[in-house]
């Protein structure tokens, strides 16, 4: 359905860039990376990890599962004292599994960073080789149109009229350019700051010990 929403829009946008002489093309970056053993060696890496780190938290949980199974069975004949540290020690294990899920499988977890990690080399080439082209066939806009709605991938910078909006809403370029220095200045100075002040405590910690008086 995206890709035939994309087909549908593309003859408008051939419209829109031919009257200005523009030029415009697009590429399918899954069936390219696809064709990319690098790509894939990412993708297995990543899948075996994953296998992997589901198996812990599986074990984790199937760790939960048989103690409260096993209290299922001993409830009758605990004591009031052992069925309370029997289900503090279930609770205990239930929060360790949770947390391990989270910690791999929430947002920004493990799993999360190490796809980054994994693919960040792969990416990097392919967005290289997207500008090369781009520029060698001379085109202003380069789309993927495997993507979700119409991901741009390349832009000419010719084409960027942000100071101009900016400008019209009455925001000063110049205004903004001279903050965010003042606030660079002021980040370097702080970690020079914060560098001499380290080395200061440990020339003190390093320095001679005084000599005892005899």
């Amino acid at each position: 359905m995206k890709k035939q929403i994309f087909l549908l829009i593309l003859p408008l946008f051939c419209l829109c860039f031919s009257l200005n002489a523009q030029k415009f093309g697009y590429i399918d970056t899954e069936y390219l990376t696809s064709k990319m053993p690098e790509y894939q060696n990412a993708q297995a890496e990543i899948e075996k990890l994953t296998a992997k780190w589901i198996s812990e938290v599986s074990a984790k949980n199937e760790e939960v599962s048989k103690l409260e199974k096993a209290y299922r069975a001993e409830e009758i004949l605990l004591t009031e004292e052992m069925k309370a540290q029997r289900l503090k020690t279930i609770e205990e294990k239930a929060k360790e599994a949770k947390e391990l899920q989270n910690k791999i499988f929430g947002f920004e977890g493990e799993l999360f960073k190490k796809k980054q990690e994994i693919m960040k080399p792969v990416l990097d080439e392919v967005a290289k080789a997207v500008e090369k082209v781009a520029r060698g066939k001379k085109l202003d806009f380069l789309f993927d149109k495997s993507s979700d709605g119409l991901a741009m991938l390349y832009t000419n910078p010719i084409h960027d009229y942000t100071d101009y909006v900016m400008e019209e809403l009455g925001i000063s370029t110049e205004q903004l350019k001279e903050k965010e220095k003042q606030e660079q200045e002021a980040k370097t100075a702080n970690e020079e700051s914060k560098d001499n002040t380290t080395k200061t405590k440990s020339n003190r910690k390093g320095g001679a010990s005084p000599l005892k008086k005899e």
